[in-house]
């Protein structure tokens, strides 16, 4: 993911082995544990002490449910031999994904980095 590897090695750095050891981190299933963990109408006790006083916010929010639901999609488009998908709905998938990532870029810097931080260091 390119805004935790450019929050935490920089920009300047995308050329290094250690940008790329970063930008390689991301677990998917922490991604999604994270994910559900923002969109719970409270935290459980295991990420409380680590979310923004006033949660997220809704662009984290929104990002978090269409990353659940397009990591389902590409799930089931992976493993299930019997959905048929359609050009439209790549161009659907698409465009979700590039609005996840324009609420992701609108939250404000506290709360992105918040949300990186779980997201590499994952409570336990």
């Amino acid at each position: 993911m390119t805004a935790l590897a450019d929050e935490f090695i920089g920009r300047s750095h995308r050329s290094t082995p250690r940008y790329a050891l970063v930008y390689r981190r991301i677990d998917h299933r922490a991604l999604r544990e994270l994910c559900i963990e923002v969109l719970r109408p409270s935290p459980t006790r295991k990420y409380a002490p680590y979310i923004p006083a006033n949660g997220f916010g809704a662009d984290i929010e929104a990002f978090c449910f269409a990353a659940t639901e397009l990591q389902q999609q590409r799930h089931t488009a992976d493993y299930d031999p019997i959905p048929r998908f359609l050009k439209l709905d790549a161009l659907v998938a698409i465009n979700a994904a590039r609005n996840a990532v324009l609420c992701f870029t609108r939250a404000t810097p506290a709360r992105r980095k918040a949300f990186l931080t779980i997201l590499l260091c994952p409570p336990r």
